[in-house]
């Protein structure tokens, strides 16, 4: 009977212990090797590039000719380092030889390359 009450007092004792988690790893670690690994988690999130294929190229062609024509906006999704951007607004100009794009919003003007553009949607 001494015996259970002692290892009841025991696991008592273990309630009152704090893990600190993987705090008490991190001191153990270099900066190096925690800088590496922040670089392999952001590398993960990265999205890769979506590979576009004839019909999908023809599809962005038709719809930025539609939006010109029309004058209205568009949505445009472009893909940079491993990351999709939106892009709203109506086209100014369109140069094929420098494959650049130029667009304004309602706030301002700026240009997109045609190699990153991987959607457009025209928003009627």
């Amino acid at each position: 009977m001494a015996y259970l009450d002692e290892m009841m007092d025991h696991q008592l004792d273990l309630l009152k212990v704090r893990d600190r988690g993987s705090k008490k790893w991190v001191a153990m670690m270099l900066p190096e090797h925690l800088k590496l690994v922040r670089e392999y988690i952001d590398e993960q999130k990265k999205t890769p590039r979506p590979e576009l294929n004839e019909w999908d190229l023809d599809i962005i062609q038709e719809n930025i000719q539609i939006a010109m024509k029309r004058n209205v906006e568009v949505e445009i999704k472009t893909w940079k380092d491993g990351a999709f951007i939106f892009h709203i607004g109506k086209f100014i100009w369109v140069d094929l030889n420098r494959r650049k794009i130029e667009m304004e919003d309602v706030f301002k003007s700026f240009v997109l390359q045609l190699d990153d553009i991987v959607d457009v949607t025209v928003l009627d």
